[in-house]
């Protein structure tokens, strides 16, 4: 985002951008990953999940269930919310990407994270459910992989995820 001087802005002066993220974890304890589609180049780590912005007037729970729709095509009725970090994990953008990433508009973003149970099948999942798509590809990975999965200026909130979540993403009982 360029100044009315045509410089670019500083970046203290941008604001976070309100975002949720699901780690949807399946009955074996793993949680979905998908590989980014890339608008903005951030570098070869490009696996993350799902996780999105804030509508106006939307809870972060009911934009954590709708951003998990649109990225996976994963239903509601699919999942359940077992877990939340119940305060705002917030991340900045590398100076190279400030500017160019997330519209130009934010400095970061600030994020609430769900753990959601997956109870449906792989079949649920449709990465072409939306006509934004986000993922090209994804896997279920273990959770304390997902660290080395995602681009270095996320790895500090991934590490708080693996941390507050390692107790749920385990197998359910079958």
């Amino acid at each position: 985002m360029k100044s009315k001087n045509n410089k670019p802005a500083d970046p203290e002066s941008l604001p976070y951008r309100p975002c949720v993220g699901v780690a949807l974890i399946n009955r074996d304890g793993l949680v979905f990953v998908g590989n980014r589609i890339q608008i903005v180049d951030v570098g070869p780590l490009t696996w993350q999940m799902p996780q999105g912005g804030i509508d106006k007037g939307e809870t972060p729970d009911a934009a954590a269930f709708r951003e998990l729709r649109e990225e996976t095509g994963v239903s509601p009725d699919k999942v359940e919310i077992i877990g939340e970090i119940d305060e705002w994990l917030t991340y900045d953008l590398p100076a190279d990407l400030v500017g160019r990433a997330l519209k130009g508009k934010f400095r970061g973003q600030k994020q609430r994270w769900f753990a959601m149970r997956f109870l449906g099948t792989d079949s649920d999942i449709d990465l072409a459910a939306d006509d934004h798509q986000e993922f090209s590809d994804w896997r279920w990975a273990p959770l304390p992989e997902i660290t080395e999965l995602i681009v270095p200026f996320k790895r500090h909130i991934y590490e708080r995820i693996v941390t507050s979540f390692m107790s749920l993403a385990q197998p359910l009982d079958r």
